[in-house]
């Protein structure tokens, strides 16, 4: 039977006690790390969110305590009283390693089964078991300190939204579905029988709104929810530090976020950050780095060989120019030696995996440079080449011809994948915020621009003349906040005219039918005087990641989904009975399991 506390009140947690605490009795609960049984002597090491304590049973205890202490197994869970004394056989391995608790009084609160995995810091088991044992997954340390570290970055935020004048405004969960990019999760009604609620992808419009309703600055620690394929930092519920501000332009917005940013390390890991942050252009993001959320914590850019190559004897290189694309190439400084001939091949699979029809390289580790296309290149023209992106001997050059939609995101990729394999990448944060992105994107498909961010976003007032005659010119007033190559947060400034909201919706082809359809209540709502506003969302999940230094968003996720988004330790998502669907007016088609 299991005991209580009856009498015991905690008076310390287990990793706080210290030298000083030598001489006073103290009350501790937590779980049973492990137990050592030596005869006349037993120690425990207990544990809770703190840390370890280590108990100790000698042939004085109480041999009721004793035979208790004897019989406690891993994870059991305890409360022992005693007496603080110092240890005799010190330790640095824990922060309690100077002293033991004396144990006058010990009850078994409750027992435990021999967990399927041990409850150690560097744990071995596979991820998908300690997922669906995720309560005993948390009971590690580095968990802990993750989730942890979460609420300290959620404090941190309000604390400072609050003081800047920001007014925390929860939004409706349950909202009309409306086009964000992303589908929606469907959640039916069963009083508006045949009718959908939709779970909000972020809190866009009701946002906007409660400018219009004269709040000036709202924030909110949004959960959202996108039914998308899942990723490393991707989960199909997230939260989002949402935030907008009325009466303000880019500047404002940018300046307040990196105050929060600056705050945020400073509290969190004590490290000053330095502000203004990098800023660069979408454009300059793209060629340079292949990616809207550029890493620049190391270099290798990449470089235009367009005009260089345009009149060689190459043909995939001279097709690709003719036919309105590009050549571009990257160079791993001093990396001949790593990237052999073996590892180019697998970087040659790596971009036809995601795109591209092969990769050209030259790799210099003789004098004469062993290159892929050498038999194709007059006399001199590979010097040029070399010289022109700065190689040198012990370099390797790596080259891409096709499309700019191929070329470039192929080799964004391919420099990361390099700089892991060269192990180049500094472990330093930095930041950049992506501005100046096109209103517009050609959908390559069906040759029709659709809006690069949702439709509510102020073009560049230089660029209002470009909406009917050049939609390829016109410029967002949106910008992104990205982190060593992951993007944190996306914004931009609203529209708040309703002859411009009209006009835009008229360049995205939408008809009346549907802008009534999708957005019929924040329209009506612009015409009732509406304040310039702007704003942007925030990751929290993701900044937890990178603060945390970990690879995936499940680390610092409570109770994660897995790549088919499933959560393992629930088993959802699962079947409901016939009657519930009834009630709903749902009938369940017959399908494949795609699993």
């Amino acid at each position: 039977m299991a005991e209580f506390m009856t009498g015991l009140k905690r008076s310390h947690y287990c990793g706080d006690l210290r030298i000083t605490d030598v001489g006073n009795e103290v009350t501790v609960c937590g779980w049973v790390q492990r137990q050592r049984d030596l005869g006349q002597l037993i120690f425990i090491d207990l544990r809770d969110r703190t840390g370890i304590v280590q108990l100790a049973f000698t042939d004085t205890t109480d041999k009721e305590i004793f035979e208790k202490a004897f019989s406690a197994r891993s994870e059991y869970v305890l409360c022992a009283k005693g007496i603080v004394r110092e240890r005799s056989a010190k330790t640095d391995k824990i922060a309690t390693g100077d002293i033991e608790i004396e144990v006058t009084d010990l009850r078994v609160l409750s027992k435990a089964q021999t967990p399927p995995f041990e409850i150690v810091d560097d744990c071995k088991t596979s991820e998908d078991i300690r997922l669906k044992y995720r309560y005993l997954d948390l009971r590690r340390k580095p968990l802990y300190d993750n989730i942890y570290l979460r609420s300290k970055i959620a404090k941190v935020a309000r604390d400072y939204f609050y003081e800047n004048g920001f007014i925390e405004i929860e939004t409706p969960m349950l909202i009309k579905s409306t086009p964000e990019g992303a589908r929606d999760y469907l959640v039916p009604s069963r009083i508006h029988n045949g009718k959908f609620y939709a779970l909000p992808q972020s809190p866009q419009i009701y946002k906007q709104l409660l400018m219009l309703s004269g709040f000036d600055r709202y924030i909110q620690l949004a959960k959202c929810f996108r039914d998308e394929d899942l990723r490393a930092d991707r989960q199909p519920e997230f939260t989002q530090i949402d935030m907008e501000l009325s009466f303000v332009d880019v500047e404002d917005i940018l300046e307040i976020n990196e105050g929060l940013f600056k705050r945020l390390f400073k509290e969190v890991l004590n490290q000053e950050l330095e502000t203004p942050f990098e800023r660069m252009t979408y454009a300059d993001a793209m060629n340079k780095y292949g990616s809207d959320k550029p890493d620049v914590r190391f270099d290798m850019q990449i470089q235009d060989l367009s005009e260089l190559v345009k009149d060689c004897d190459f043909k995939v290189f001279t097709d690709a120019v003719a036919n309105g694309g590009s050549v571009r190439a990257i160079v791993a400084k001093g990396a001949a030696s790593t990237l052999t001939r073996k590892e180019i091949d697998k970087l040659t699979e790596f971009v036809r995996g995601i795109g591209a029809k092969g990769l050209a390289f030259v790799r210099w580790v003789e004098d004469t440079p062993a290159c892929s296309f050498a038999k194709f290149m007059k006399e001199g023209e590979l010097d040029n080449i070399l010289s022109t992106v700065g190689a040198e001997k012990g370099d390797v050059v790596l080259i891409v011809a096709d499309k700019d939609s191929v070329t470039l995101p192929t080799l964004g990729a391919l420099r990361l994948n390099v700089a892991k394999k060269l192990d180049i990448i500094p472990d330093v944060f930095k930041f950049v915020w992506i501005v100046d992105f096109p209103f517009f994107e050609k959908d390559e498909e069906s040759g029709e621009w659709v809006a690069m961010h949702h439709p509510f976003t102020m073009p560049k007032e230089e660029c209002l003349p470009y909406l009917d005659a050049d939609k390829g010119k016109v410029i967002a007033k949106a910008y992104d906040l990205t982190l060593n190559g992951t993007e944190l947060s996306s914004g931009s400034i609203r529209i708040t005219d309703y002859e411009l909201q009209q006009k835009m919706f008229r360049a995205l082809k939408l008809t009346d039918e549907e802008i009534e359809a999708k957005f019929g209540f924040l329209v009506e709502a612009y015409k009732y005087g509406a304040p310039p506003h702007g704003g942007m969302g925030i990751g929290l999940d993701r900044i937890a990641m990178i603060l945390c230094k970990c690879d995936s968003l499940r680390d610092v996720t409570a109770f994660p989904k897995v790549q088919n988004a499933s959560e393992l330790m629930s088993d959802c998502p699962s079947p409901v009975d016939t009657e519930s669907l009834d009630v709903l007016g749902i009938a369940l088609k017959e399908t494949e399991d795609k699993e």
